[in-house]
């Protein structure tokens, strides 16, 4: 099951890219027939992601060794947990050393379907929030708590910026 977790061809992405869109468009459609404004529906996808981003780590780590600290629980984020979600690492990691990481994808396949057009970018938090949460939740289950907020000004990089709160 691990080989499978970790491998995956193209053609996985695809399906993972349409599902995506599919929750987006539904999360979306809701609201516009009902009580919810925008924030609840980002919340709503951000809490989707936190829940598969906990259930993904479990497995991911179930055979590995306990990480020796918090930068170590990162890099595994921004190798291992970003190659199975993303199929690619991290493009750069960097950290103030006082709990604020921030991760650069140059180019982010959740938001490459999207037009490089500058109108585009007041749609890219609702491509982000799903993300957003997966990282928190996968951070969660490892004992760190935090709040991982995501900004793009060029599409289709992004950056995530986790900012761990001590307990």
């Amino acid at each position: 099951m691990k080989q499978h977790l970790r491998g995956g061809t193209m053609a996985d992405e695809a399906p993972f890219q349409f599902l995506h869109n599919e929750v987006i468009q539904y999360i979306y459609k809701s609201a516009d027939s009902g009580d919810t404004e925008h924030g609840g529906d980002i919340s709503t996808l951000e809490n989707m992601g936190c829940r598969v981003g906990q259930g993904l780590v479990e497995r991911l780590t179930k055979d590995t060794a306990r990480f020796k600290d918090e930068l170590d629980i990162m890099k595994f984020i921004c190798k291992d947990f970003w190659t199975c979600v993303f199929k690619k690492q991290i493009d750069n990691l960097r950290t103030n050393h006082q709990g604020i990481y921030v991760l650069q994808d140059n180019k982010f396949r959740l938001l490459s379907q999207l037009s490089a057009g500058k109108q585009y970018l007041e749609h890219a938090p609702k491509y982000l929030a799903f993300s957003c949460g997966l990282v928190r939740g996968a951070l969660s289950n490892l004992g760190v708590k935090s709040i991982v907020t995501a900004e793009v000004s060029v599409m289709p990089a992004c950056k995530f910026q986790i900012m761990i709160q001590k307990m």
